[in-house]
């Protein structure tokens, strides 16, 4: 079982440290809040535990539908789309190399909920990877399973926290705040446009 819990942190740190939307997020909003990532994966959890319950229930199937796919993916790309344009338009718009409005005016766990629900490679892990991690949690027992789930959500957790402090120390330089944003709002901009073409894909 340690053994295990050992391996859900190696792989749990491994996904959660890639950029994603997520990611961009917590860089995002830690230019104002410097704990916004410890409230980022609040929300990141909101979405997270109930879908390990649905995989542990086994309705898996239901994320993997090639209907729901489709929906969320060009859902998901077009508001990550209109979050990176509003990125760039204050940027744009700068006077004094600071920013002017806040171009992503949403509470961090809304935020959270936001760019993890419209994450349809998020959901397709889960009922993959993620899927038999959760299977091997429960031939443990319904125990280890709970533990399984807050040592996977505490990775994130940690992992955004450290994000939003890390771009909220950095954004007392007016250069380095800038650089922050445009890497927020290049990565929102680059996943919503493959969240929307391989979305679209799958419609042939």
């Amino acid at each position: 079982m340690l053994a295990f819990l050992g391996v859900t942190v190696f792989i749990s740190l491994s996904g959660v440290m890639m950029p994603g939307p997520v990611f961009a997020a917590a860089l995002a909003k830690g230019e104002e809040n410097r704990f916004a990532g410890s409230l980022i994966s609040v929300g990141h959890g909101i979405v997270e535990f109930p879908l390990i319950a649905i995989i542990a229930l086994g309705m898996s199937w239901f994320i993997t539908a090639r209907e729901f796919r489709i929906v969320v993916g060009i859902i998901g790309g077009a508001v990550l789309l209109y979050m990176a344009l509003g990125v760039m338009r204050d940027i744009l718009k700068r006077k004094e190399e600071r920013m002017e409005d806040n171009p992503f005016p949403y509470p961090p766990v809304l935020l959270g909920i936001i760019t993890t629900a419209t994450n349809p490679y998020f959901l397709l892990w889960w009922a993959t990877a993620g899927a038999a991690l959760v299977m091997l949690a429960m031939s443990f027992g319904t125990v280890v399973l709970v533990i399984f789930a807050v040592v996977h959500w505490s990775c994130d957790f940690v992992w955004y926290t450290f994000l939003s402090f890390s771009a909220g120390k950095m954004s007392e330089y007016p250069k380095a705040s800038r650089y922050i944003m445009l890497v927020s709002g290049g990565i929102m901009a680059v996943f919503g446009v493959w969240f929307v073409v391989s979305s679209a894909g799958l419609m042939y």
